[in-house]
């Protein structure tokens, strides 16, 4: 059964090259355009590039409109078929242009790998994920063990995540000179820490209770007194294992060194949610929360602004569109507050109109 073709590869290298050195795409991106383009290959028989044909598409888009997530053994989502045909749509446009190839199909061959306009509209919709209140991560931080240096980091792994909305890619990352503790903040630094597009930032440590708080102050001071760890040691270092009772693995405390993936801090948290008797949220779901309690404590576009760039956005919009929307339960409670005389308005609506309009103008100047 054939698996590959000699041309084809030649030509996704150059395709992959092409967006690594030219377009600066990470690693992850050009991960996920190899997949999709063998996977089309998979269901075209590995056929040459060259001999590809509207027809090809259209046939590629039905499949994958009924094939099943092969973990979840549910359907395709609409966002998942999407990403695929949109990322053939664009290899398809580049070979149009290469030698060997522009004679062979055009440009907008390449639209074929489209969704339908009502698919496409479904796909880019943004659906509420469900995400812990602010009570609920406590008491899972609380609820955790700590009687020993593995539990004592998966604690303050958690604990840090809430204070800070860290993504899992920066968690596995992070050294112990990022964090200052005098100050309150953690310093995102890209040359050292995945962050997402690569950008620095500074994060203050967010009101989320002075519990949490200590929870890392102790993590830190354990780290630098009982396990001599140096600045440039991982915060949240992965763990020690060796052979156990029955010959088979165990934990045996802390390595010097970082996880390479971030699947062991689902893990923790997958755990700790359980342990709590509450359901699983992952470790972004954090990052909801914390735009939630954002809307409840600002008092101002500033300080809303503030919040925004705290959780490393530059355009507050972005902390609206994608962590602010308000939950069906508390939207009819603002509606009844709202039309409850006997509820005096918190501020004037001209003057919060005119603050909000101010913050933006003085964003698209910079």
């Amino acid at each position: 059964m054939r698996t590959y073709c000699q041309a084809n590869e030649r030509i996704k290298r150059e395709y992959l090259i092409y967006l690594k050195e030219a377009q600066r795409n990470s690693e992850p991106t050009i991960d996920s355009v190899a997949t999709a383009i063998a996977r089309f290959e998979q269901y075209n028989g590995y056929k040459d590039f060259k001999r590809f044909h509207i027809q090809q598409a259209v046939a590629f888009k039905k499949k994958l409109a009924v094939q099943t997530n092969t973990a979840t053994g549910k359907a395709l989502s609409l966002a998942t078929q999407r990403a695929t045909l949109t990322t053939l749509r664009s290899f398809f446009i580049w070979l149009a242009a290469q030698p060997g190839y522009k004679s062979r199909f055009t440009y907008a061959d390449a639209d074929y790998f489209n969704l339908s306009e009502k698919d496409n509209r479904a796909a880019q919709s943004h659906t509420q994920r469900p995400f812990p209140s602010l009570e609920q991560a406590q008491y899972a931080i609380r609820a955790m063990p700590s009687s020993n240096a593995v539990e004592q980091r998966d604690r303050a792994l958690v604990a840090f995540t809430l204070m800070t909305g860290c993504r899992d890619g920066a968690l596995v990352s992070l050294k112990l000179k990022h964090v200052d503790l005098k100050n309150q903040l953690v310093k995102f630094d890209a040359r050292e820490v995945e962050t997402k597009f690569s950008k620095s930032f500074d994060t203050v440590f967010m009101p989320v209770g002075d519990d949490i708080r200590s929870i890392l102050g102790d993590w830190i001071a354990a780290l630098t007194s009982e396990h001599l760890w140096a600045p440039t040691d991982p915060l949240f270092p992965k763990t020690l294992m060796d052979f156990g009772a029955g010959y088979g693995f165990r934990a045996a405390g802390l390595a010097r060194e970082h996880w390479t993936t971030a699947n062991a801090v689902r893990r923790i948290f997958r755990d700790a949610f359980e342990r709590a008797g509450l359901p699983y949220f992952h470790p972004h779901s954090f990052r909801h929360t914390l735009a939630q309690l954002g809307e409840q404590v600002c008092r101002s576009p500033e300080e809303f602004k503030a919040w925004s760039q705290n959780l490393g956005h530059e355009h507050v919009m972005t902390t609206f569109n994608s962590y602010g929307k308000v939950s069906p339960p508390r939207q009819a409670e603002l509606i009844r507050q709202l039309s409850s005389p006997s509820v005096p308005a918190q501020r004037d609506l001209a003057e919060l109109l005119r603050q909000a309009a101010s913050v933006v103008e003085g964003h698209q100047t910079n």
